[in-house]
């Protein structure tokens, strides 16, 4: 990871470009540490978060890495996912101007990075996603307070099935601000690096809206109506009831989507995304997804999923149960449980 200062910004940029700059622990702790340097420099009007190479700003946190303490019954997800969500919480309340440059390729981990900021600029290039549910587990990082404030059923939407957002879909769904060219991020870098120190979070806007190209909407965005009928229901078997009825190509491309991912990891989102509609704060999310992130992380369909996905690479998991009916409310409420002494906790504004 690569620390600046560079003119007026303090610069953060993830710098493991052949990983898409996946986040590891040590990734995490230093951009904390920058966030600490850069808030108490007077001389620091603005951070600004990038990724190396070309290829995109993050690909989400190093599940292989993950993947190995699980198998070995250890202890890599209680601290990892402490410190980044305790990061994610933080970035949200960052006082100073927060840009990110969601150029490439956006997944889980780096939406937490990037989506809590003040400041969040998509590309023609961008892919956003949280697709989680088919490696096992949930959208994390602070993604079921996100998704639960994207309009209608959006989030649902998107959590259950991890579809792809490209920039102007990132913007309606509540995730990004402004599309920038990507020929013209050059441009934007260079007016933010020369902002005067004590910049207003409006004046900083402004200067982005110079580049932006004022798209807010995108593909997804056009199946809204049909997107709220289908995801109105409280239960997975409803919602691929509906999708069942309706029998149109995009209702059964999203249910092909469905059949693709853990059985047990859509129930657990959906129960956590309709917990978050009615919670106050981000906090209190990540406080939730702290514990169902410490039961997914022993459970074989986490391991399975990753294996599935990354280790053998044969996107054919033996998801367990394989069925959605055969996951019942006793293997769901461990998630949910409270954990004594190994609660999330914020204090001191991180």
């Amino acid at each position: 990871m690569i620390v600046r200062r560079e003119g007026t910004a303090g610069v953060i940029r993830l710098n493991r470009p052949k990983a898409i700059n996946a986040l590891s622990l040590e990734m995490a702790l230093g951009v904390d540490a920058a966030l600490d340097r850069f808030e108490n420099d007077p001389d620091i009007a603005v951070v600004l978060l990038e990724g190396a190479g070309e290829r995109g700003l993050c690909a989400g946190g190093d599940i292989r890495g993950l993947y190995e303490s699980s198998t070995a019954k250890g202890d890599l997800g209680k601290v990892f996912w402490r410190q980044e969500y305790t990061l994610n919480a933080r970035i949200a309340k960052y006082p100073k101007p927060y840009v990110a440059f969601m150029d490439g390729l956006v997944m889980g981990g780096g939406i937490g990075l990037s989506a809590h900021g003040r400041h969040r600029i998509v590309t023609e290039r961008t892919k956003l996603a949280m697709p989680e549910v088919g490696i096992g587990i949930f959208p994390d990082v602070g993604g079921t307070w996100l998704f639960s404030r994207a309009p209608g059923e959006l989030g649902t939407y998107l959590g259950l099935t991890g579809s792809v957002m490209n920039g102007p879909d990132a913007i309606f769904a509540g995730l990004a601000d402004a599309v920038v060219p990507s020929n013209k991020l050059g441009d934007l870098r260079e007016a933010l690096i020369n902002l005067r120190p004590g910049t207003l979070q409006e004046e900083l806007k402004t200067q982005i809206e110079r580049f932006a190209t004022g798209e807010t909407s995108g593909p997804i965005a056009s199946l809204r109506h049909q997107i709220d009928e289908w995801f109105a229901y409280d239960s997975l078997e409803e919602i691929v009831g509906a999708l069942r009825r309706s029998g149109s190509e995009p209702a059964l491309s999203t249910l092909r989507a469905l059949g693709g991912k853990s059985p047990r990891a859509m129930k657990v989102t959906l129960r956590l995304l309709r917990l978050a509609r009615l919670s106050s704060s981000l906090e209190e999310c990540l406080v939730r997804e702290y514990r169902a992130a410490l039961e997914a992380f022993r459970t074989d369909d986490f391991r399975e999923g990753v294996r599935a996905a990354v280790i053998d690479k044969d996107r054919k998991p033996k998801w367990s149960p394989a069925f959605m009916e055969d996951v019942t409310s006793e293997m769901i409420e461990p998630y949910f449980a409270a954990i004594g002494a190994d609660e999330l906790t914020f204090s001191n504004g991180k």
